[in-house]
Order: C-alpha cells, then sequence, then structure tokens
C-alpha cells in the first residue's frame, strides 16, 4: 500500500486545477502547468483536495501510483512557490555573467560557454561565482542546473568546476601527497 499516493494533496487559495482527458493543468499565480497523466492513474479532483487511485495492484502502477501525486504535489507548489537551485563556480579565473536571458561562463576553456536559458528559467548571479537558477517547474530546474554543471564538473584534486552548493567535493591527495 503506497503511503505517499493514498495522501490527499490540498490545494492553496488563488490555485485551479483541471482535468481534460488524460491532461492535468494547474494554473496559479506564477504561471501554468501541464503534465499527462498515465491512462492506468485516475485523478479525482475536488474542492479543497486531489486524491490518486491507482487502477489495480500490479507491480507498474503501484510504482506510478505515488510517482503521479508526487509530481502534482510538484506542480502545485512550484506555481504558488519558485523552485531554486544554487550553483557554485569555483577555481582561478571561473566567473560567470549574466548576458540577458543567458548565461556567459568563463570556466578555463579557450573561449567562453554561452548557456542559453530554456523557456521558463530564470538565471541570477548575485556575484561571479554564484549562479541561482529558477523557475515552476523542478524537474526544468533540475535538469538546467544539471546541464550547467556538465560544462565543467568539480575535479576532486583542486576542487575546481562547477558544483551545487550543497553539495561536498571529496578531496584526493595528489602523487606529491602519498610518502
Amino acid at each position: 500500500m503506497s503511503r505517499i499516493g493514498n495522501k490527499a494533496i490540498q490545494i492553496p487559495q488563488g490555485v485551479t486545477v483541471s482535468m481534460d482527458g488524460n491532461k492535468l493543468t494547474v494554473k496559479g499565480p506564477k504561471g501554468t502547468l501541464e503534465r499527462e497523466i498515465h491512462k492506468n492513474i485516475t485523478v479525482e479532483i475536488s474542492e479543497a483536495e486531489i486524491k490518486v487511485i491507482r487502477k489495480d495492484n500490479q507491480p507498474f502502477n503501484r510504482g506510478l501510483h505515488g510517482l503521479t501525486r508526487t509530481l502534482i504535489a510538484n506542480m502545485i507548489n512550484g506555481v504558488v512557490n519558485e523552485f531554486t537551485r544554487e550553483l557554485q563556480i569555483n577555481g582561478v579565473g571561473y566567473r560567470v555573467q549574466k548576458q540577458g536571458n543567458n548565461l556567459n561562463l568563463t570556466l578555463g576553456y579557450s573561449h567562453p560557454v554561452i548557456f542559453e536559458a530554456p523557456a521558463g528559467i530564470t538565471f541570477d548571479t548575485p556575484n561571479a561565482n554564484t549562479i541561482i537558477v529558477r523557475g515552476i517547474d523542478k524537474e526544468l530546474v533540475g535538469q538546467t542546473a544539471a546541464n550547467i554543471r556538465s560544462k565543467r564538473p568539480p575535479e576532486v584534486y583542486r576542487g575546481k568546476g562547477i558544483k551545487y552548493a550543497e553539495e561536498v567535493i571529496r578531496r584526493k591527495e595528489g602523487k606529491t601527497g602519498k610518502k
């Protein structure tokens, strides 16, 4: 029995949720999100809450049950409060500049790396070594942050590169550390 899937999702004030066939639409103060719901999952919308019900007890449907409930809860949370992900740049000469909606990353390559913002994502750069990715879609915010990090992942000997703010890089000793 799914503990997460059986929990009802509360709909806050100012948020409207509608179902058209198998397409769920959530509208709120920050924007609108849409998602296709799998045919084996039923979504019941009442005035103040949403219930997610699965078709049967097959393992695939049990997995979809909790996943669908979490995705819908994230959609509601996203249209009320934006999701953010913070990245830090470490390294001598490594920095970031915001150019319109895009980021200009200087990462030790022979050329600057220009990263274009996908639709629905905004970037903040409070200083030359910090990037804050903002958006209402949690999945898109996380994927965008991962794409930025992949431009220069942190290396374990000096710690240079782009890392998440909460990430801890386990440092290795170099060749001279072993004697």
